[in-house]
């Protein structure tokens, strides 16, 4: 699943391209990409159609777009290989389209739902008072919200009593961080994956947070990160941060920081990378 960046820079795409427009029809092309609208594929293009489009919203990983004036929001699940993409009228149908919304103004774009391996999908849901969809109310705020509460993060860190890329990847305790980016900001912290919660203070608490908002601002900066050809912007463009990487994917290169060979190591069905000299296990680990 894409992670904050990823998603951030699709969410400008359709703030963009996409926002204010008023939808005119909807063609539901394949019946798993609205799985999670239960009353099915009509149901949820009758319930969009005349509604116009507002301001595409975030939080964590999770991207919607509110229907003015209706309480409800579509909220799109990326899955691992699903595109939102603006396309002209006229541009050829992609092998994996599944979903395609046309709007009622001159120009000459429409969105479109594309998905591989059709794990994702788009579905209608009623918003809460803070106007999110309520099927992700538990969601916590991410590192680049504003209402962030950093000292909040630091005692439920404190309480969770587990060890720290596990709290990091915890979409109730801190949303949008991932695997990659829960790598990166533990290389720059020299943090090891297995550390205990516990044993943070505040500063260092701090500390861990800054390096989490530094690697995903750069990593926005370059419109996110594209291993394959499955994350794309809404204009089918690829990120570039893979190239600035300093600990995923690296296994066996050498450490930027001391040379030492990036190691790998299994961990709840992916995989952590890190440098056995720069972030050291803690003692109890070993």
């Amino acid at each position: 699943m894409p992670e904050l960046p990823e998603v951030e820079v699709v969410r400008r795409g359709l703030e963009r391209w996409v926002s204010g427009r008023v939808v005119a029809d909807v063609q539901v092309l394949h019946p798993r990409a609205v799985r999670r609208h239960l009353a099915g594929g009509e149901d949820f293009g009758a319930r969009l159609k005349g509604h116009r489009i507002g301001l595409a919203q975030r939080r964590g990983k999770y991207l919607w777009l509110p229907l003015a004036d209706s309480g409800q929001s579509i909220l799109a699940h990326l899955g691992m290989s699903g595109q939102l993409l603006v396309q002209p009228h006229d541009a050829p149908d992609e092998k994996h389209l599944r979903i395609r919304v046309g709007f009622d103004d001159v120009q000459s774009t429409e969105l479109r739902f594309v998905d591989q391996r059709t794990f994702g999908g788009l579905s209608l849901h009623d918003n809460t008072a803070d106007g999110l969809p309520d099927v992700i109310a538990h969601i916590a705020r991410d590192p680049l919200d504003d209402a962030f509460d950093d000292d909040a993060f630091h005692l439920a860190l404190r309480r969770r009593r587990t060890t720290i890329k596990r709290a990091l990847l915890d979409q109730s305790l801190i949303s949008g961080v991932g695997n990659i980016y829960a790598d990166e900001a533990l290389w720059r912290a020299r943090l090891h994956y297995e550390r205990p919660t516990a044993t943070f203070t505040r500063p260092r608490t701090a500390e861990l947070l800054g390096h989490v908002r530094d690697v995903m601002n750069a990593a926005l900066a370059v419109g996110g990160t594209s291993f394959d050809s499955l994350y794309v912007n809404v204009n089918g463009e690829s990120g570039y941060f893979e190239r600035s990487l300093d600990a995923y994917g690296r296994e066996d290169q050498p450490c930027r920081r001391c040379g030492t060979a990036i190691r790998r190591r299994p961990w709840m069905n992916r995989s952590s990378y890190f440098c056995p000299r720069c972030q050291r296990p803690p003692r109890a680990a070993s």
